[in-house]
């Protein structure tokens, strides 16, 4: 009985005595920790270094700085609403290249000027060498209009009545200018019916019982020229205007 109280108090003993040996062991082991070691980069992270008082700040290499990317706006397009006149791409193309002269002069447009005559209102007198139409209105007054005239050779001057009104006419080409357009390559149709791209345009007053006109165009940009074959050639806008003031039977003359 005794044996075994004397072991087991001997037992006791020697672990009491290791788990002292353990602690201050434990105590020993981290009694100095390693210092808390910064890096001297300060764009590189704060690291915890453990190696002991001989480790090394750990220095991460910086890293270029990578280009952006900006993204421009695309400008928004307009939205184009097309109507069932419209015309498609294909037949935008086919159309006539607008010319260089997209506009006539100012002194070629509609006004109303000092002009002193004898004729009497509602006559038509038509300067060609300055390229001017006037509607007499009385009171030392007139509508002036410009015009085109005949091209070199084919001038021609003298007094006349309109004995015929049209509205979008037909046109037919005399023989003659068809032969002397083809002499030139050109080759005119023998009948081409009224509309925006005839060239009587959108009225026609005629001058007696000759091939001569007041009539419109489809080449406003050459009003104030001399290119015609002889007819008198005005805006559809201004022909247009003219035609509600003029009667059949007015008189008409040509300097």
């Amino acid at each position: 009985m005794k044996k075994t109280l004397f072991l087991a108090f001997g037992l006791a003993t020697a672990l009491s005595n290791l788990a002292l040996s353990g602690a201050a062991l434990a105590q020993d082991r981290y009694r100095e920790r390693p210092p808390v070691v910064v890096s001297p980069d300060l764009a590189a992270p704060w690291v915890m270094q453990l190696a002991g008082p001989n480790g090394r700040p750990v220095v991460y290499p910086r890293q270029a700085a990578q280009p952006r990317t900006i993204y421009q706006q695309r400008e928004q397009q307009p939205v184009v609403r097309r109507g069932i006149f419209d015309r498609s791409p294909a037949q935008q193309v086919a159309m006539r290249p607008q010319p260089l002269r997209s506009q006539i002069e100012p002194q070629f447009l509609p006004q109303t000027v000092a002009y002193d005559t004898k004729e009497k209102a509602g006559t038509i007198v038509i300067d060609t060498n300055n390229r001017f139409l006037y509607l007499v209105t009385g009171n030392g007054q007139a509508r002036r209009y410009g015009v085109g005239v005949g091209k070199p050779g084919f001038e021609w001057a003298g007094e006349h009545r309109v004995t015929r009104k049209a509205e979008w006419p037909d046109w037919t080409p005399p023989s003659e200018m068809i032969q002397r357009e083809a002499a030139k390559g050109h080759y005119l149709p023998a009948r081409m019916d009224g509309g925006p791209e005839n060239p009587l345009g959108a009225r026609a007053m005629y001058l007696g019982s000759t091939l001569y006109r007041i009539h419109g165009t489809n080449a406003p940009w050459s009003i104030g020229s001399a290119v015609s074959s002889g007819c008198i050639r005005m805006r559809n806008e201004d022909v247009t205007d003219l035609y509600e003031r003029v009667n059949i039977g007015t008189k008409v003359i040509v300097m």
